[in-house]
């Protein structure tokens, strides 16, 4: 059986500087000090329970907070109205937010400032979507959240029309809604702001998953761009399968396949991948494929 690795499978650059920051502020569990992430870092359960060995923890209450806590902001960043308010309260802030993700935030801003109606492509729950939020609040602008193209019809009345995107966002999606908004507003201003990193793994997954008799997608189920991985694979190939670790595995789903394909979300760390790989590897030995 032959297992084919999509060669950016895993951690992106933004998640590996979460990981990198987080380990570095287990030093402060050794001053006696709390430290805390503010909300899961990543969208990896596995990774989230690795890290709390090392002391970090997901904060669960802001109670509690206090002068000897060290608090990690996540990779998808918060709302600047929170981290004005944690600051106020004395908490050592240890910033891990994705650059990407600030991108974002100054490309919201921008156009509030230069008079756009904004319109966000991503999940309205998505905690990278709510800090984009607070940051289009914080401006005083006005816009909408858009997860379908139903959702596009308070902008379709709009003058001046600036759109946006979750760093995650399926691209495909991307360009409807602006091929959408094109027929129906005066002026467009589209800011691209889907991660490079997230393009490619896409990218790489519509070009594998046809190729291959199973395919699989490893990442955490509550992963945003994991799961879209998953759904853009499940398009292209019916025999495609989202798990986070290797204990999901079937040995019937590889009965008569010849070729399998892996890939990873952005936020699926290197030693899950590893795993995964290893007992692919055990499976073709059992069924000897």
């Amino acid at each position: 059986m032959k297992i084919i690795v999509a060669p950016h499978a895993g951690f992106c650059f933004g998640v590996e500087r979460a990981i990198e920051l987080a380990e570095e502020s287990a030093k402060y569990t050794k001053e006696g000090k709390k430290v805390f992430t503010y909300g899961p870092l990543i969208h990896n359960p596995q990774e989230i329970g690795r890290l709390k060995t090392l002391g970090i923890n997901v904060l669960e209450n802001e109670s509690q907070l206090d002068r000897d806590t060290v608090l990690i902001l996540r990779s998808h960043g918060i709302p600047p109205q929170k981290e004005r308010e944690l600051k106020n309260k004395g908490v050592q802030i240890v910033d891990a937010t994705c650059p990407y993700v600030k991108a974002v935030h100054e490309a919201v801003v921008k156009l509030v400032n230069e008079g756009y109606f904004i319109v966000l492509v991503g999940e309205k729950n998505h905690p990278e979507v709510l800090g984009t939020w607070g940051y289009l609040q914080d401006a005083k602008g006005e816009g909408i959240i858009v997860e379908t193209l139903e959702d596009l019809k308070p902008a379709l009345n709009k003058t001046k029309v600036g759109v946006i995107a979750q760093t995650t966002q399926n691209e495909q999606f991307f360009k409807e809604v602006v091929g959408e908004l094109a027929l129906w507003v005066q002026e467009l201003k589209v800011i691209n702001t889907i991660c490079n990193a997230t393009s490619v793994r896409q990218e790489e997954v519509r070009e594998l998953a046809p190729k291959v008799d199973i395919m699989l997608i490893i990442g955490g189920k509550n992963s945003g761009n994991t799961t879209r991985l998953y759904k853009i694979a499940k398009s292209l190939n019916p025999n495609s399968y989202h798990i986070e670790t290797a204990d999901e595995l079937k040995e019937e789903w590889f009965q008569n396949a010849s070729t399998v394909g892996v890939s990873a979300g952005a936020s699926t760390p290197k030693w899950i991948i590893e795993s995964v790989l290893k007992r692919l590897e055990e499976i073709a030995k059992t069924l000897k494929v």
